[in-house]
Order: C-alpha cells, then structure tokens, then sequence
C-alpha cells in the first residue's frame, strides 16, 4: 500500500542506520513488526495467570488412555 507519512528525516536515518537497512520502506516495516511483536509479548505477559487451562495431554495427542 502507498501512503504519504510526514516522519521526522533524523529519526527516520537514525532508525535506518541502526538496522542496517538502505531502504527507508524496510526500515519502517521491521519498526512497524518489531514495535506489533513487542506489544504482543506485554499483552501475554499481563494475562500471564489468569487464564486456566484444563485439558487431557493424552487425548490432545491422539494416544489411547492409559489404563491401570
């Protein structure tokens, strides 16, 4: 998709110099990724016990029942 955005030049290079990247597109796309993956990380790690999970190991694996 084509867009016009209006992003400071300096912070733009200093971004794109610190990845290593010539293309400023490249640059902004793995910010965009890094910033999505970062947030996504927070978010699970606010819900980190309080969600409760209940399930048979055996039978997710398809392997028949143990029995004694």
């Amino acid at each position: 998709m084509r867009t016009t955005l209006d992003i400071p030049e300096s912070l733009l290079e200093e971004a794109r110099r610190l990845l290593g990247f010539k293309s400023k597109t490249d640059t902004v796309i793995l910010s965009l990724q890094e910033l999505i993956r970062k947030r996504r990380i927070e978010q699970l790690k606010q819900s980190m016990g309080t969600i409760k999970l209940e399930f048979d190991i055996d039978k997710s694996r398809r392997r028949p029942s143990k029995k004694r």
